[in-house]
This record gives C-alpha cells, sequence and structure tokens, in this order.
C-alpha cells in the first residue's frame, strides 16, 4: 500500500524564540521552516509563546504538563528539527536549554532523544562573539541528544538590523545561511527515509 503524498513529505518541527514576541529568533526559524517547505517538507513551530509556558525540567516530577506533552509528541514525529535561539552571554537561552531539557522522556524510545535526525542549529545575537559560542554550545547539546547537528550553523548578528520592514532578512549571506540550514535538515531527512 502506497503512502499517502503528505505522508511521504518529512516533518520538520522548530523549536525557538523567546518570551517577547516577536522574537529576532523565532522571526527567523519561521524564515527557516518556510525555506524546508519550499523544500518540500510539513513543519510545525514550537514557538516561544508556547516554551515559555514550560516549568523548568525537573526529573523527579512524573507530571506532563500540556506544553511538554505537545513538545514531546512533536519531536517524536519529527523527521529533523531546527532550533533557534538568541545568544544570551555567550551561550543559549534558558528558555530553549529548557525546551531540549525537556526531552528526556524520549530517552526511552526506539530513536532515543534526536537520534536519527538533523538538527538545524540557528543563532541570533547582537555581537558575533556571542553567536559563535552560543551556535557552539547549541551543537554541543544536540550531540549530546545524539542528533546530527547540520554541517552549516546559522548566526545572525542582530545588531547590524537583520530583518527589513516586511520581516525578510536583508544580508544575502544571512538569507542563504537560514535556506541552507533548512534545505540540509529536510535533504537529510530524505536521505534517512530512503
Amino acid at each position: 500500500m502506497a503512502l499517502a503524498p503528505e505522508q511521504t513529505r518529512p516533518l520538520i518541527v522548530g523549536i525557538g524564540g523567546t518570551v517577547r514576541t516577536p522574537s529576532s529568533s523565532e522571526r527567523v526559524l519561521g524564515l527557516a521552516l518556510a525555506a524546508a517547505e519550499a523544500a518540500g517538507a510539513r513543519t510545525q513551530l514550537i514557538g516561544g509563546e508556547v516554551l515559555s509556558r514550560l516549568p523548568i525540567y525537573n526529573p523527579a516530577d512524573p507530571g506532563e504538563p500540556p506544553e511538554r506533552s505537545a513538545l514531546i509528541e512533536a519531536v517524536r514525529a519529527a523527521d529533523g528539527v531546527i532550533v533557534a535561539t538568541p545568544g544570551y552571554h555567550g551561550s543559549l537561552s534558558g528558555l530553549i536549554k529548557n525546551a531540549l531539557d525537556s526531552l528526556e522522556p524520549l530517552r526511552e524510545d526506539a530513536r532515543p532523544y534526536l537520534d536519527g535526525r538533523a538538527v538545524g542549529c540557528i543563532v541570533v545575537a547582537d555581537g558575533w562573539q556571542a553567536c559563535g559560542s552560543a551556535l557552539a554550545h547549541l551543537r554541543s547539546i544536540v550531540h549530546a541528544l545524539r542528533g546530527w547537528p547540520t554541517p552549516l550553523g546559522a548566526t545572525i548578528n542582530s545588531a547590524l538590523k537583520p530583518f527589513d520592514d516586511d520581516g525578510a532578512l536583508t544580508d544575502p549571506r544571512d538569507a542563504f545561511q537560514v535556506e541552507t540550514v533548512a534545505r540540509q535538515v529536510v535533504d537529510f531527512a530524505r536521505m534517512r527515509a530512503r
């Protein structure tokens, strides 16, 4: 029995943003998910509004608030993931770290944590130093969760006013990075499916 066309399109889940809406990192994540859709994927966004309602991860707490359950089920179903974080003080934000910590219930899955999934890493920070160090930390966490960071990680310097009035990235280099990260996640998901 052949799969329906919708089921053959990889599902890419985007995780990112801040408690401030709209945040630069969530705007860039939206652009990455649009690029993934243009490459033929289905997408799902789990943004700052949802992530801000996640309680701090506590491994001793057996309760599953609906936001955590939704995050876990989305990642469980995902063929690929894109994470976009602001760079705060040389690392990723506590909000994004808490979301990644909240994936702990996936440890017993047939595909534990992010295993077998490409993970696109995007950092938006006020300066290049924060971009670089936060990207290194994010990639390290993805490795620890058994994910495969894409060869390119995108860094956007928010001090350079990266968006035009319509929300598009003004620098072609920034747009190239975001589109490439998205395409690499989709391409890996397709290769894995074959």
